[in-house]
């Protein structure tokens, strides 16, 4: 009878004869399925990037350039002073931030309380009139704000003859103003979260007693917080760098808005002042850019949670 020897198993192998390692065909293979797949996701994220990353290092070598133009800064970083921020100092800048951050928190509070009324109102209450209600605050929105223009100076004209507060030159008047361009869009936004909040917290803290502002108050404003945080930051951002309106409602440069004074300083071409006006726009950022670090963790989970309802 004759021996029969099995085939040896090697590691690494499958039998006789059997691959040891990993052929270069299959290696490139796999990597020409990464590329496919994942990695010209890393192609178009480092060019994003790049792109909004640009805009940003340009106007902070520009705010960091003594020459005060915009094409002495094509070098970037070539030369670097602080003199455009220590300038800053002998103009009306502060006074004009101040004015922006008080109309922009007074803005973005009202904005946030009187949205989340309304929204409670138009969530939990059947009334007559509600579907219409919505619908007209859908339809509001879709105009351009452009049109309001004329109808705001001619309100402003009317109302400052009898309560001259509420009139041109006014940060009230300014303020209301504002009130109605942002109430209509963060009511649609607060509606759908609160849409989100199970009906029986209501019915329940109706059993032992509560009224609606006990259950407004109390209950349904802790369980909302991500969305007003949204909400505020939003308002804040929008009323911040409004430039439009305030130039037309403030007469005054001591009520100028942030927008409207450092407009005065690029305005005419032949004494633009780029370099005075880039130091006041990387300083101008920083409210912001605190306010959206502060609130980051609230942003996607209340715009993602309000949209969910309609």
């Amino acid at each position: 009878m004759t021996e029969q020897t099995a085939p040896t198993l090697t590691r690494g192998g499958t039998g006789a004869g059997g691959p040891n390692e990993t052929t270069p065909d299959r290696t490139r293979a796999r990597r020409r399925r990464w590329w496919l797949e994942v990695g010209w996701k890393y192609i178009v994220a480092v060019a994003i990037i790049i792109y909004a990353a640009f805009p940003l290092i340009y106007t902070l070598s520009a705010a960091l350039n003594p020459r005060g133009s915009l094409s002495a800064a094509t070098g970037l970083f070539s030369d670097i002073t602080f003199s455009n921020f220590a300038a800053l100092s002998s103009t009306a800048y502060w006074t004009w931030m101040g004015n922006s951050l008080v109309i922009s928190i007074a803005t973005s509070v009202g904005a946030v309380i009187m949205g989340a009324c309304a929204a409670y109102a138009f969530s939990r209450f059947r009334f007559s009139g509600r579907r219409a209600s919505l619908t007209g605050l859908l339809i509001i929105q879709m105009f351009p704000q452009a049109l309001a223009f004329v109808a705001i100076f001619l309100m402003l004209l009317a109302l400052g003859e009898v309560v001259p507060a509420l009139g041109f030159n006014s940060k009230i008047g300014l303020i209301c103003i504002y009130f109605g361009g942002v109430l209509g869009a963060n009511t649609f936004l607060l509606y759908g979260f609160f849409n989100t909040i199970p009906i029986e917290i209501d019915e329940s803290a109706k059993i032992d007693g509560a009224s609606h502002a006990q259950i407004f108050w109390r209950l349904i404003m802790p369980l909302v917080t991500p969305i007003l945080a949204v909400v505020a930051l939003l308002s804040f951002i929008a009323t911040y760098s409004e430039f439009l309106i305030a130039r037309i409602v403030m007469t005054s440069e001591d009520n100028w808005t942030l927008a409207v004074g450092m407009y005065g300083w690029v305005s005419n071409q032949l004494q633009s002042n780029w370099g005075l006006f880039t130091a006041g726009a990387v300083l101008g950022a920083i409210p912001i850019l605190i306010l959206t670090l502060t609130l980051q963790r609230y942003i996607v989970g209340g715009l993602t949670s309000g949209a969910v309802k309609g």
